[in-house]
Parts: C-alpha cells; sequence; structure tokens
C-alpha cells in the first residue's frame, strides 16, 4: 500500500495532479483534483502545459471525467497513481534554487529544526509554481510549534522574513469571506504567527502530523441540527491541522472541527469559545463541524477569552 498524508500530491497515470487531503482513505486515496494537461494551459512541467482547477472546477471536471470518483472529495484508486510527491522530498532542491525558501529554512535550522521535518506543497511541489505563486511550507508534528515562534521571532528582526502588511491581511481576509468582522479576524490572527512574507512573498506555515500522530480516522457522522455553543477548550494540540480539531468541555459537544482554514489555531486551551454550526452525531458523540461547506455562512469559532483580553466587545 502506498504510504500518503496529508498535503502529499498525487500524480496519475493520465498525468493528473491531485492534492491529497486526508491522512486516511478507504475505498482509494482522499485528494483534491489541482492540475490537469491542457493545450491552453498558464504552467508547464516536462515540456506538458497545465490548468490549474480550484475546488469548484476541479469537482465539475471529475463529475463530467471520473464520477466514480467523486464523493465529498475526489477518491483516488491506487493503482492509478504514477508517483505520491511528498513535501519533504523537495527541500533540498529547494533550498538550492529558490531563495525565499532557503531563508525560511535558514531560520527554522538556527531553531534546530530537521530538515526532514520540513516540506513545501502546493504548486511548488508539483514543479508548477509562476511568479504570483505563495509558498505552502510544511512542518509535520510537534516541531510545527518551534517553527511557528522562530519564524515569530524572525519578523521582529531586520533579515528577510517579514510581517504581513495590511493589504495581503485584507486579500486574505476577503479570500476567507469569515463571518467575523476585520476587526476580529487580526485580533485572532495577530497571536498565531503562522504567516509571512519573504522577499515579497506570501507564506503559510502547514501543520502536518507526524506518522506517530496519526491513529484514529474521523468517522463520518450523520448531521443533525446548526448550533452554537459556549465551551471551554481542553486540548489544542491540533487546532492548526486540517480540519482542526478542538476537545471542548460542553454538556453535549466532545468536540468541535474546523474545516475552514480560517479557524486553524483559533483559541488556546483554557480558553472559552463560542463556535457555530452543525452537529454531526458520531454513534454516542456529538461534535461540532465548522465549515460545512466552502464559503460557510451562519459559521464561526470566536475565542472569547481573547477578544476580552484585548478589550473587543
Amino acid at each position: 500500500m502506498l504510504k500518503t498524508r496529508l498535503r502529499d500530491f498525487l500524480l496519475t497515470k493520465d498525468d493528473w495532479l491531485f492534492a491529497v487531503s486526508d491522512y486516511f482513505r478507504k475505498d482509494g486515496i482522499r485528494a483534491t483534483l489541482r492540475y490537469v494537461p491542457d493545450e491552453n494551459g498558464e504552467r508547464e512541467l516536462n515540456g506538458i502545459r497545465y490548468k490549474k482547477y480550484d475546488f469548484g472546477p476541479a469537482f465539475e471536471f471529475m463529475k463530467k471525467h471520473r464520477p466514480d470518483w467523486v464523493q465529498d472529495v475526489h477518491v483516488v484508486p491506487e493503482s492509478e497513481v504514477k508517483k505520491v510527491l511528498r513535501p519533504s522530498d523537495v527541500i533540498p532542491e529547494l533550498v538550492n534554487s529558490d531563495s525565499r525558501v532557503r531563508a525560511i529554512v535558514k531560520v527554522l535550522d538556527l531553531a534546530e529544526i530537521p530538515r526532514t521535518s520540513m516540506g513545501v506543497t502546493g504548486s511548488m511541489l508539483a514543479g508548477l509554481q509562476n511568479e504570483s505563486s505563495d509558498i505552502d511550507f510544511v512542518v509535520y508534528g510537534p516541531m510545527w510549534f518551534r517553527a511557528r515562534d522562530a519564524i515569530s521571532a524572525a519578523k521582529q528582526q531586520e533579515g528577510s522574513i517579514k510581517e504581513l502588511d495590511e493589504d495581503m491581511w485584507q486579500r486574505i481576509y476577503r479570500k476567507r469571506i469569515p463571518e467575523i468582522s476585520f476587526d476580529e479576524f487580526m485580533l485572532h490572527e495577530s497571536r498565531k504567527g503562522n504567516r509571512g512574507m519573504v522577499e515579497g512573498t506570501y507564506f503559510d506555515l502547514l501543520f502536518v502530523r507526524e506518522w506517530d500522530q496519526i491513529k484514529d480516522p474521523l468517522l463520518r457522522g450523520k448531521d443533525t441540527v446548526k448550533m452554537k455553543i459556549e465551551a471551554e477548550v481542553k486540548n489544542a494540540d491540533f487546532a492548526f491541522d486540517s480540519p482542526a480539531y478542538y476537545k471542548v468541555e460542553h454538556e453535549e459537544i466532545d468536540h468541535v472541527l474546523s474545516y475552514t482554514h480560517t479557524y486553524a489555531g483559533q483559541a488556546l486551551p483554557g480558553e472559552i469559545i463560542e463556535a457555530c454550526g452543525v452537529v454531526e452525531e458520531v454513534g454516542d458523540i456529538k461534535r461540532l463541524v465548522v465549515g460545512t461547506s466552502r464559503e460557510p455562512k451562519g459559521e464561526w469559532i470566536r475565542s472569547l477569552t481573547w477578544l476580552e483580553k484585548c478589550g473587543y466587545t
């Protein structure tokens, strides 16, 4: 069996490129289509032109060309996979060829983070980046938190790692279309430390579990009702994962999941959150799911503790 995890890429026999979207599999590798050969495509790799597909158009393409692969994501049969592209495999090459990646890696080297714990995903992993491409930088497991702190510290110094400017924050906010105000969004983002700029390019520090952290799959449950809760966060070890996971203390809800990156790292252990989403029943357990659609309306996570501390009412 092919060993894959979140943020790996798959190259199929048709030369289609998929981003792996789950740690677990059932009937195939759960992924999302990203690039397809197209003679009119705007990107090129090994003499082949590629077209990039966003979330919605990717599903339309798959329903037309591989309808049997379409579920809540795209399920790629292992027999169709020609190659697995792993984020950590491209670090040596990118350190030599890309000064921006080299600058990020240099900061993490100084924090004694092994290069085997680093990776780059997205268009750079596929070899299809262009001048407008962001850098999707991966760090695996507990090392992610050390990396985040190192990046945060580097932004306070006169080096190549910079804080985002107002225009970039506005761009991220508009892209996410969250159900919280821009001011509230910025208060939450101000302490996360997982975004930065390097030589004018935006980068995001993405969390992926180490192999020994990949244990029990998230079983699909039954959607029931919409609910808004207030609850104390008991554990946030996987708050920056995808989906973000918050263990909470609440009379009905066992944990809160966020499938939208906006609410990753939104709260710390011991904080009271307000969360609104859809209650999903999995056996005897109820969880609250935020981000039940691509642009979820009426769904959010707010740290009431942090907002109060910041004087925000």
